[in-house]
Formats: C-alpha cells, structure tokens, sequence
C-alpha cells in the first residue's frame, strides 16, 4: 500500500491537507491484512482469520484473508468500493502509519508521501495555522496508538499460543470451476490441542478472555466459502465448495 513513507512535521507539512478517503484501490492488490486481537469479533463474520509464521523472528502474527491467492483482493470492487461491513484497522489507517524512534518505546507518525489522498489545496489539515496538530491529525495519533496497544497484546497472544503449542499447519483444499487449489503457509489453533490443555492452562486462558478469540478464528475460518462465492461473482462460474 504504502510507496513512500515519511515522518510528519509541520516543517515539510505545514500545508498539507488529508481528502476523504473515497477509495480503496490502494488495497487492491494485497489478499492478506493484519489484524489485531481486538479485531477477531467483527472480523470474524466476514474473513477467514489465519496466523501466518515470519521465520526470521519465529513468531505468529493473525490475519485475514482477502483472496485465496497473491495479489487477489476479493472485497474491493471495480469502483474501489470495499465490499464489507467491517475494514480491517490496518488498511482504515491508510496512509497514516506509525514508526519506531531511536528512543524505547516511543513512536513517530508517518504517512504515504505519494498517497493520492493527500493535497495541497483540498480536505482537512494536518497542521493549523499556529502550526500546532490540527483535529484530524490528533485524532489519528489516537487511532494509531490504540493500534499500537492492541499489536502488542496480539504478540502477546501469539506467543502463549505458541509456548502452548497449539498452532498447526492449515491445509485447505479447494474446488473451483473443476480445478483444485491448496491453500497452505498458514496456521490455525488446534481444536485437538485445545482440549488437550490441562484445567490449569485452560483456566488461564479463559481468565485472560482469550477463549472467545479463539472460537471467533475457529468460526471464521468456515469464511472460506466466502470468498469462493466472491471469486465466482467475478469469474463468472459456478460456486464450488472448499474440500478436506
């Protein structure tokens, strides 16, 4: 999504203005999104939620899926329009994101410098004319920050599930105009697993409320059936079912 990210400062931004953000064409080519442990409940009743591994920091991080292959975005339209309910936060925060500093713990805002809904001449303000954060961009430091604080309980999340031992490989099959595709490279929780856990452990999740996260990304993952019946919209041809 992003070309190219830049700090914000009232010396280069002074007069830059933020347009409503009337399309998602940005999004279009990307069929994964992060989300957020805060996120699970609403997206679960659209995308299929799945964990995916980075094995240069041997950790997992949940997102949801988009389009059962690379550079498929199945809920943005031909218009641009976004085709759901609920927008994961990460593409809502488009082009605002937030960068570490040299200094713990402490974070910049940044922006898309090329993004085509910033201009010199239309939206709101990013600065006033004292030069202090105007409203908008205030309210997205905001935004950005409760992001922050939910990232780093999801990592939280990750790694207990993982010291527990309860992700495995997801292997879905799938049947589409008489053609089989494999979706595979992500995790989910094992429901095996999860009963496995001694009353201890699994007390310690239900006290974390963690439990409903979990079975909201067990449900979401029937979500598949979405996004078969979105492709064949588009494609032209008949629905066809996932297969195990």
């Amino acid at each position: 999504m992003f070309k190219k990210i830049v700090p914000v400062s009232k010396e280069t931004h002074s007069d830059l203005r933020i347009k409503p953000i009337n399309s998602f064409e940005f999004a279009r080519g990307y069929h994964v999104a992060s989300i957020m442990g805060g996120e699970f409940f609403r997206a679960a009743s659209t995308y299929p939620i799945v964990f995916l591994e980075d094995q240069r920091t041997d950790e997992f991080r949940p997102v949801v899926l988009l389009g059962l292959e690379p550079d498929e975005n199945l809920f943005v339209d031909p218009e641009g329009k976004w085709e759901a309910a609920y927008i994961p936060g990460i593409i809502r925060r488009y082009p605002f994101a937030l960068a570490k500093t040299d200094e713990e713990g402490r974070f910049t805002v940044c922006l898309d410098q090329e993004s085509e809904f910033l201009s010199n001449e239309e939206g709101e303000p990013l600065f006033d004319e004292a030069g202090e954060p105007g409203k908008v961009l205030e309210n997205v430091k905001t935004y950005l920050g409760g992001l922050q604080q939910m990232e780093q309980a999801t990592h939280e999340l990750c790694r207990e599930f993982k010291e527990k031992n309860m992700f495995a490989p997801l292997n879905v099959r799938l049947r589409e105009a008489e053609k089989l595709q494999n979706i595979t490279g992500a995790y989910a929780v094992n429901e095996q697993r999860l009963d496995n856990l001694s009353d201890k452990e699994f007390l310690e999740l239900r006290k974390k409320n963690v439990l409903p996260l979990i079975y909201s990304h067990l449900v979401s993952l029937t979500q598949v059936e979405r996004l078969l019946k979105l492709r064949a919209q588009r494609n032209g041809h008949k629905e066809d079912s996932p297969q195990d």
